[in-house]
């Protein structure tokens, strides 16, 4: 079985996915490291060069690609979410949790939003976004985690067996 977490960006997806495999003894793998090692540029800068339109696409065609893989955390940025095929497939292939995080705790963690690689702040401020996406995360997450409580990884693999 694999494990998917989603949600935006600041949520914790890469921390608390970097922990949940080391304690389910599972490979913890980050699309977006997948991303940039196949363009050879940062997420900002394939962005910026390919568009969000274009950038959903390569992150589509990323996710698609993660065939024959058990055992695994996966990590896909936020904007998968706007990738009906990418998240159909996602679902398929492992249990998907949302990282439910508040706005404030998400504006408080993103610090860099103009090199950050979040797609959309072109013309949409981080709110917007926020509120775009929360129930599309909603929608296909099999287990919802609020992560606006105090809990630790423990209780995190709880909720999640």
């Amino acid at each position: 079985m694999n494990i998917t977490l989603i949600g935006m960006a600041g949520a914790g997806k890469t921390t608390l996915g970097k922990e949940l495999a080391g304690k389910l003894g599972y490979i913890f793998l980050d699309v977006d490291e997948l991303i940039e090692r196949k363009t050879k540029l940062k997420l900002q800068q394939v962005i910026d060069r390919y568009g969000d339109s274009d950038f959903i696409k390569i992150e589509e065609e990323t996710v698609l690609n993660l065939k024959d893989i058990d055992n695994h955390v996966i990590s896909p940025g936020g904007s998968v979410i706007y990738s009906r095929k990418a998240m159909e497939f996602l679902k398929k292939i492992s249990k998907l949790v949302f990282l439910d995080a508040p706005f404030d705790i998400i504006s408080k963690r993103i610090v860099n939003k103009e090199s950050r690689g979040i797609v959309g702040l072109k013309n949409k401020d981080l709110l917007s976004l926020f509120n775009e996406r929360r129930h599309l995360y909603e929608k296909y997450a099999d287990i919802v985690i609020d992560i606006s409580k105090d809990f630790n990884i423990d209780y995190l693999v709880s909720m999640i067996k």
